[in-house]
């Protein structure tokens, strides 16, 4: 499906139940594809030095839902204009060790963009409209899957279902 410049690879996406992750390999990660008219909302990462998706690790006790939301807010400052919506679970295959998890993956919509501080992990954020260039490296694997979310129709508020 997707491969970056380090070796990880998104193999494969499924549209499961949300309670019922795959059980084949870990579900460490949740991330969200959070969409304000046609553009999503990317962060640049400081360690990983690129853009991507919003999102991180699942913590103890924490349900993949809950991480997404926390992670948002986290990382972004923005909140969603109602609950986020899951879409699937994404199968990766991490370099170097070709370590097998999965992500959940979660979408949203916002109307109104709110203030962004700048972060031990996050530099900056974008809403992004898959085209334009972006500075420094972007994550394929986070374009593919919010391309995705727009492709499935996951991105549209009630209000654009009708088009």
């Amino acid at each position: 499906m997707a491969i970056d410049d380090r070796g990880n690879a998104l193999v494969s996406f499924g549209r499961g139940a949300e309670g019922s992750p795959p059980s084949d390999a870990p579900l460490p990660a949740a991330l969200v594809a959070m969409w304000r008219a046609d553009r999503v909302l990317m962060v640049f990462d400081r360690f990983r030095q690129s853009w991507e998706l919003p999102g991180g690790r699942i913590e103890a006790g924490e349900s993949p839902r809950q991480a997404a939301a926390r992670e948002l807010l986290e990382e972004t400052g923005q909140d969603p204009d109602g609950p986020l919506r899951f879409v699937g679970y994404a199968a990766f295959v991490l370099a170097p060790d070709r370590r097998a998890e999965y992500a959940a993956l979660f979408t949203g919509h916002a109307t109104t963009a709110r203030g962004f501080q700048t972060n031990a992990e996050i530099a900056a954020i974008r809403w992004w409209n898959l085209q334009d260039d972006l500075p420094g490296r972007v994550q394929p694997l986070d374009v593919y899957l919010a391309r995705l979310t727009r492709e499935l129709g996951q991105c549209e508020t009630p209000f654009d279902a009708g088009r």
